[in-house]
């Protein structure tokens, strides 16, 4: 079996000195647009002095990635490889990401779902896989099947041998674990892998962004709220996704208005229409708009799923529709 403990202390072992650099009050830790990571100054730049990772780097700077052959040969299995993102937390990304997931899969479409949330691992709940336990291979980490149409799920939650531990890691450590999540895992051929991601543009964006380089990330669904505080977070992760050379694939509005269980009218409870005037402001197309409905958090907590036991349901038809939209955007 494999546990957290373990994969601590071999990181730690990976660690030339077993120190790392913390930075010191008043300092910054270099942002996500503008670290030279993968260039000769990795380390070096002034963006770097405070960043945690600053060591590491430098240590790395002109050398290959010794992972990143074993990455190629795992994602290059898989046909499709998207994240979903949001600005900010709150906006149900992790929902979105599970049931696109499951939509596709209803499909019958080989996908699995890589929970890059190390802080806040919320997929071993929503697909049902709490109970399971990963197990180590000779052919590497067996990722746990989801009783959700046989999703195969990866997730630091299913590593922690109490559901309350706190996982403290700095930026180097979240992205060593995340190398071991795309190298390690046994993902097998899939059609899709989904990547949800934490709330912002940290350390897993990056690691993930970096670590598919070679092996072409599609691209980001983009996922927000009809709030206008939340579009100006959703702007900001489209520059961060411009930046990092990822393409938008669309945007979500999740939260868009409220399903009434028992005639499924949908009333609007925030100003509408605000992720899809940014649709349109940025030529980026709106992949679906998502209603609240109860039924949702009910069934992710009782370990069934919406688009099963609620299939016609406004919230589920909106998810099947965003599923179709994003195979017709990619196709």
């Amino acid at each position: 079996l494999v546990n957290l403990l373990a994969i601590q202390v071999a990181m730690e072992a990976r660690e030339s000195d077993g120190h790392e650099e913390v930075a010191s009050k008043g300092e910054t830790t270099a942002c996500a647009v503008g670290c030279p990571a993968d260039t000769e100054m990795a380390g070096r730049a002034a963006v770097c002095q405070g960043c945690p990772g600053r060591e590491l780097c430098s240590r790395l700077v002109g050398q290959a990635d010794p992972d990143q052959p074993a990455i190629d040969i795992r994602m290059k299995a898989c046909r499709r490889k998207v994240v979903v993102v949001s600005g900010k937390g709150g906006v149900g990304k992790s929902s979105i990401a599970a049931n696109l997931a499951i939509a596709l899969a209803m499909k019958g479409l080989k996908v699995g779902v890589c929970d890059l949330d190390i802080c806040g691992p919320s997929m071993p709940t929503i697909l049902s896989v709490c109970d399971q336990q990963v197990i180590n291979t000779q052919y590497g980490w067996t990722p746990l099947k989801s009783p959700h149409c046989g999703i195969k799920v990866m997730s630091i939650g299913s590593l922690l041998d109490d559901g309350s531990s706190a996982v403290v890691w700095r930026g180097p450590r979240k992205t060593e674990i995340i190398k071991r999540f795309l190298k390690d895992t046994f993902w097998g051929r899939l059609d899709y892998l989904i990547f949800d991601t934490p709330p912002g543009t940290s350390d897993e964006h990056l690691a993930v962004v970096g670590a598919l380089k070679s092996a072409r990330l599609d691209g980001a669904v983009v996922v927000g709220s009809p709030q206008l505080l939340a579009l100006d977070t959703v702007r900001k992760e489209m520059t961060f996704c411009r930046k990092m050379g990822v393409k938008v694939l669309g945007l979500v509005e999740n939260m868009s208005g409220f399903a009434c269980p028992c005639c499924e009218e949908v009333t609007a409870l925030f100003d509408s229409g605000g992720v899809q005037r940014l649709s349109e402001e940025s030529n980026i197309p709106l992949l679906g708009t998502i209603p609240i409905d109860t039924r949702l958090c009910s069934c992710e907590e009782e370990g069934t799923n919406l688009l099963s036991t609620h299939p016609d349901s406004s919230a589920a038809v909106a998810l099947k529709s965003l599923a179709d939209n994003l195979e017709a955007v990619l196709d």
